[in-house]
């Protein structure tokens, strides 16, 4: 094997890059990207770096690159994954050969129906160029709209009160953060946005969107209307598949890969936002993540299957949001659990522990100031993986050690 190829030049990409490097790959690696920067890293672009919105914070420095012998194309669309000639074909004429490719094309910004991606006043946010056309706006006397109570709109809001906007922050389900957040923490986490000024509408069918020029409006289906002057949707987001079905790889809720993220072609794996695998802490369950250190988790065991390797998926998920001075952490996932436990902490803080019908720990949500909530959520994490059954009364109590738990 002479040559590895890897199409998304995002967190998972470049750690794929270097970690081929880090496990003794010596043949060319070449890491395409459709952007003109090198990579860098998205969650800070609805945080401080949209607050920012100069120079994206990158994954490493064009000289790193250099010194790994990483061949990084940048401002590179690929039209093409040519299977029988093992391929990649490049939209400027280019074709690059490999004999294994990865996939790491990442997801896009789920667009609002009947309403363009991106027009003047109705926005989205996924790239570094999004967040320097989203940040002049984000000025006090401004209004902004947001569609989207999840973690994007929410940061989002956070930023946007920062700066000095007013928000109006709109989601079409009853509460915020109905994706995987247990009601007592979006509770707390909405009770935060009101007090720094957030106007918040739940429950709300939007009929359209409409960019006037001067000003943007969300049109209700009720006849109500909020104006803005920009909108902002954060509605989710959509694997890129296209490349991976174009070229006849199996796709289910992204591009289909098994526990060592191999696509239905042995010579081709996929990693990150794009793909979807079965996680064997929930019984094989497929799942998709979108997340920062899950990115960063399969770009090193793709490294490591592309070369040879036959690891398994076997991180348990984690996501976690910074709003305001509150952080929420989430290490698991909750669907099918059967009884909930609350750990209150020092602060205000506290952790939902969710259990299965067997008593097992399948996850842990937690809320609070700052670091609040990191280290229980990190040892709920390690109890999770090691599939531990606690008493519920001890795991409701301050005074236990989760570590000891762990230990037992």
């Amino acid at each position: 094997m002479t040559n590895i190829v890897i199409i998304g030049a995002g967190e998972c990409g470049a750690r794929a890059a270097f970690a081929l490097r880090e496990k003794g790959f010596d043949g060319e690696v070449t890491l395409i990207g459709a952007e003109p920067h090198l990579p860098y890293e998205r969650p800070p672009l609805s945080k401080d770096g949209l607050a920012g919105a100069e120079a994206p914070k990158y994954v490493a420095s064009a000289e790193r690159y250099k010194e790994a012998e990483i061949a990084v194309l940048t401002d590179a669309l690929v039209e093409k994954i040519d299977r029988m000639c093992k391929a990649v074909r490049l939209a400027d004429g280019r074709s690059i050969d490999y004999d294994r490719l990865l996939l790491a094309t990442g997801a896009r910004p789920r667009a609002f129906p009947g309403a363009s991606g991106n027009s003047g006043r109705i926005r989205v946010l996924r790239t570094h160029a999004d967040a320097l056309a989203i940040r002049p706006t984000l000025v006090p006397g401004r209004k902004i709209a947001i569609i989207g109570g999840g973690f994007i709109g929410l940061e989002l809001a956070a930023t946007t009160r920062k700066l000095g906007a007013e928000v109006t922050l709109v989601e079409g389900l009853p509460r915020l953060l109905t994706r995987g957040v247990p009601e007592e923490i979006a509770a707390v986490v909405a009770e935060r946005h009101r007090l720094e000024g957030v106007e918040i509408v739940c429950g709300a069918k939007i009929a359209t969107l409409e960019d006037g020029g001067h000003e943007a409006r969300v049109l209700f289906a009720d006849g109500g209307s909020v104006s803005a002057d920009l909108v902002i949707v954060g509605i989710g987001a959509v694997p890129n598949t296209e490349l991976a079905e174009a070229a006849g790889l199996a796709i289910d809720n992204g591009i289909a890969v098994d526990e060592r993220l191999c696509t239905s072609d042995p010579d081709i794996f996929a990693a990150g936002d794009c793909c979807s695998f079965p996680l064997s802490h929930y019984g094989g369950r497929r799942v998709r993540l979108e997340a920062w250190r899950s990115a960063q988790e399969q770009g090193t065991l793709a490294a490591a299957n592309l070369i040879g390797g036959a690891e398994p998926v076997s991180s348990v998920p984690w996501f976690w949001s910074d709003q305001y001075n509150l952080t929420l952490q989430i290490a698991g996932l909750a669907d099918g659990a059967v009884a909930t436990v609350r750990r209150d902490m020092e602060a205000g803080a506290f952790i939902l522990f969710h259990l299965d019908g067997e008593g097992r720990l399948i996850a842990a949500s937690g809320v609070g100031p700052g670091n609040a909530v990191a280290r229980d959520i990190r040892l709920a994490e390690m109890l999770i993986a090691a599939g531990s059954r606690p008493d519920p009364q001890v795991l409701a109590s301050p005074d236990t050690k989760l570590r000891k738990l762990l230990a037992a």
